[in-house]
C-alpha cells in the first residue's frame, strides 16, 4: 500500500482526486487525517509555484509523496483576477458567496465574460524530484447562478460544451473536461501506478 498526502483538508478536492486515480494500492489521506495541521504560507505568483510550495513543503517534513493543487478562476475582463486569489476574492473572512457577488459586481460592466478555471498539479517526492502539470478549463460568467454541484465558482462557470454551468452537472461529467481532471490525467501520463515517475 502507497500511502499519498493530498496536502489539502478541501473535501471537495479530495472527492475528485480519489475519483480519477481508483487504485486500490494507493491510499490517500488529507492534512487532517495525518494530524498535520501547520500553516503553510503559499507566497507564490503563479498557481505552478504555489502548488511547488505546499507539495515540497509537505513531503520534505513528513518524507512521504505529497500531492497538492492550487487552482482558482481567471476572468479575461478583469486581466485575470481573481487569479491565485480566488479563494480569498473578497477578503480573509471570505466565503463562496461573498466571493461570487464580488466576482459579479466586477464584471457587470465588461462584455467581455470569458473565463477559465486553471489547475496546476504538484506531485513531489522526498528525494527532490517532482512534477508540475497545468490543465484548463475554458468558460464564461453568468449573472445568475445555477446548479447544486461543485464549489468555488462553479454555479457562474458555464461550459459551452454541455449547455449547463459547471455545478449542474454531476462529478463524473464534470470530470471529462474540468481543469482538475485535465491535470490529473496529465500527471497519470508521466507517473507509474506507484506514483513513481516513469523514465
Amino acid at each position: 500500500m502507497t500511502t499519498i498526502v493530498i496536502a489539502t483538508n478541501n473535501q471537495n478536492k479530495v472527492r475528485e482526486f480519489k475519483s480519477l486515480f481508483d487504485n486500490p494500492n494507493i491510499e490517500f489521506k488529507t492534512l487532517k487525517e495525518i494530524g498535520y495541521n501547520k500553516e503553510i504560507i503559499e507566497d507564490g505568483n503563479t498557481f505552478s509555484e504555489n502548488a511547488l510550495i505546499k507539495a515540497k513543503t509537505v513531503s520534505k517534513e513528513l518524507n512521504v509523496i505529497a500531492i497538492s493543487d492550487d487552482s482558482g478562476l481567471s476572468c479575461e475582463a478583469l486581466n485575470g483576477a481573481p487569479g491565485i486569489y480566488s479563494a480569498r476574492y473578497a477578503g480573509p473572512q471570505h466565503n463562496d458567496d461573498d466571493n461570487n457577488a464580488l466576482l459579479i459586481k466586477n464584471l457587470s460592466d465588461k462584455e467581455n465574460k470569458n473565463a477559465k478555471y486553471v489547475c496546476a498539479i504538484c506531485l513531489y517526492h522526498p528525494n527532490d524530484e517532482y512534477k508540475i502539470i497545468v490543465g484548463e478549463c475554458h468558460g464564461t460568467i453568468i449573472d445568475t447562478p445555477k446548479g447544486k454541484n461543485g464549489f468555488g465558482y462553479d454555479p457562474y462557470f458555464y461550459i459551452d460544451a454541455f449547455g449547463k454551468t459547471f455545478a449542474e452537472v454531476p462529478l463524473e461529467q464534470k470530470n471529462t473536461i474540468s481543469h482538475r481532471a485535465k491535470a490529473l490525467r496529465g500527471l497519470k501520463e508521466v507517473i507509474n501506478e506507484d506514483f513513481s515517475f516513469k523514465r
